[in-house]
């Protein structure tokens, strides 16, 4: 285009010019800024988002009607036996408006965003070290910036010539990867924003697969050592049954567990809201544990169930306190029966055990926060570029 013919050299610093350069768009130079920090409300977020039907028993005990208390367990496993949870593993990312361009008729927005994923190791001694940190740093852009079609190879080479950007060498900053995203006619509720962050978000995940496939690789993972991972286990689209087995072997010793989950997504036999039930349990009681498949993962199924961590009478708000804990059911027994009754026991037993020291006054989500996950989310966060400067590099 013309008007990009006369850009001089210092225009083509900015990374925004040169993406709109090389893909021939139409760059707005619009207000750059950081979603994560501009919302105009307050909002929820929720780790869960699908409706989980609470109709099959997750686990081998079918006796278990109401709730259970593991109090003396955890008592019995803090004097008596070592931490289940070894190693601790928490995802985070960070996303930004970049510009608004436009191709066609159309205007897309370009979003960029700092992916970190950490794991951190429980020593003998009871202390902390990094096992294994990455972060990247990610473009995301629609899918007709590549005008020819070349999809995957066009936006390799346009991270290459990114990265040989003045401005990105004098800092020693590189990209790690340029996605697209769809550019298709948004059907009602969608937007392209929320497009091009999902794109930073599937990198997350990715991330974090990569990572419990390491340690399962090297033997890190076993009956004596758990890896507790900060979140859902449910990831999108695994895709092929090759994938499924991976996942499967990998995730044997791995639990999950969500701080945050929407309680009226959890409905009963009889599809009515089971929140009420969950709210209700009493301090170190668990609910039953049920058997959840995701369709979105081609099939997996998951024992899921509630357990309370905190006193009520000492929280805000009636789901506070209150974790939601997940693992993949292996086997074929597992998946036929559940899990085995006396693991979703020690699970519970040894994540009360985990709830302290306490984050108070340090994160709004305290009370659902079990001090290993805290520790390695703030570590992640510390190493993330401040936003100013991520964002001067555009």
């Amino acid at each position: 285009m013309e008007r990009f013919a006369k850009t001089n050299n210092k225009q083509l610093q900015k990374i925004r010019t040169l993406i709109a350069q090389e893909t021939e768009g139409d760059s707005y130079t619009s207000h750059k800024y950081c979603y994560d920090s501009f919302a105009a409300v307050p909002h929820k977020v929720y780790d869960d988002n699908v409706r989980i039907s609470l109709r099959r028993y997750g686990e081998t005990d079918r006796s278990l009607q109401t709730s259970k208390s593991l109090r003396r367990k955890a008592k019995n496993i803090k004097e008596y036996a070592p931490p289940l949870f070894r190693y601790f593993l928490d995802g985070s990312r960070r996303t930004y408006k970049i510009d608004d361009i436009a191709y066609g008729s159309r205007l897309y927005p370009i979003i960029a965003g700092q992916v970190g994923v950490g794991c951190c190791e429980r020593l003998e001694e009871g202390e902390f070290k990094i096992k294994t940190f990455v972060r990247n740093l990610l473009i995301a852009l629609p899918a007709c910036a590549d005008k020819d079609g070349r999809s995957r190879n066009f936006f390799t080479q346009l991270k290459e010539k990114i990265n040989q950007a003045p401005n990105l060498k004098r800092h020693n900053i590189q990209f790690d990867e340029v996605r697209y995203y769809r550019d298709k006619k948004l059907v009602d509720g969608e937007k392209y924003e929320s497009l091009g962050i999902a794109k930073i978000q599937d990198a997350m995940m990715e991330a974090e697969k990569r990572v419990v496939a390491q340690l399962a690789h090297q033997d890190e993972l076993n009956e004596e050592n758990y890896l507790l991972k900060d979140g859902s286990l449910e990831y999108r689209e695994i895709g092929s049954q090759v994938d499924l087995s991976i996942i499967k072997s990998n995730y044997k010793r791995v639990v999950g567990v969500s701080k945050s989950f929407n309680p009226e997504r959890c409905v009963d036999h009889r599809n009515r809201s089971n929140a009420v039930k969950i709210a209700q349990l009493p301090l170190f009681h668990r609910t039953p544990a049920y058997m959840f498949e995701s369709y979105r993962t081609g099939g997996i199924r998951f024992a899921i169930w509630y357990l309370r961590i905190r006193d009520a009478s000492r929280t805000v708000s009636p789901f506070d306190g209150i974790i939601k804990v997940e693992k993949i059911l292996i086997s074929e027994q597992e998946q036929e029966y559940g899990l085995d009754s006396d693991e979703v026991d020690v699970i519970s037993a040894n994540l009360i055990n985990e709830r302290n020291p306490v984050s108070y006054g340090r994160d709004s989500r305290w009370a659902n926060h079990l001090y290993p996950v805290f520790l390695t989310e703030s570590f992640i966060k510390s190493k993330y570029l401040s936003d100013q400067y991520f964002l001067n590099i555009f």
